[in-house]
């Protein structure tokens, strides 16, 4: 919604448009079907041994954008925990034998982490699985973020264009299901 042409109150503020039944059933059913994702993968990592923020760091650590390791502070940023939380969640990685340390060569402070052969086994076969999964519930997750995504129709009189349709009503705007 285009907050500028968003109605006002008499004191000037934007009002809001009311949150509609449609839009929190939407936003309950896309959040559960989310959380049984989350689940099947704590289940998952839980299964072969591992916790789920132990598998997090195997997937953060493989999947960083255009190298194959990753600092303890990019690490930290990516599964969202503080750095000292970080190094310890690395010194278990390391003493299972999933990952390596080494320092930058430029930058004696940072520390690069690495996956080890048998990390990257671990987290070969996690992912196999994932991938599976996000298979079966991934056209469910779609059209339920399209039904999110919907702008939804204008209750209020002013934010009905000059041809009276909202932006929902206007055939060219309906989003294609």
């Amino acid at each position: 919604m285009d907050v500028s042409t968003m109605p006002r109150s008499r004191e000037g503020k934007r009002m809001q448009e009311p949150i509609t039944k449609a839009e929190y059933e939407a936003l309950a059913a896309f959040r559960y079907v989310l959380r049984q994702f989350l689940r099947f993968s704590e289940e998952a990592a839980q299964g072969v041994g591992l916790t789920p923020q132990h598998h997090q760091a195997l997937l953060a650590i493989k999947g960083y954008p255009g190298r194959d390791r990753i600092t303890v502070g990019e690490l930290a940023e990516r599964l969202q925990i503080r750095h000292h939380s970080t190094v310890g969640l690395v010194n278990r990685l390391a003493a299972q034998g999933f990952v390596t340390r080494e320092p930058a060569t430029d930058d004696q402070r940072q520390v690069y982490v690495t996956l080890t052969e048998s990390g990257c086994e671990m987290l070969t076969q996690l992912t196999a699985a994932h991938r599976e999964e996000l298979r079966r519930v991934g056209p469910q997750l779609n059209t339920l973020l399209e039904n999110l995504l919907i702008e939804p129709e204008p209750t209020h009189p002013s934010q009905k264009g000059a041809d009276g349709y909202g932006r929902a009503d206007r055939p060219e705007d309906r989003v294609k299901r």
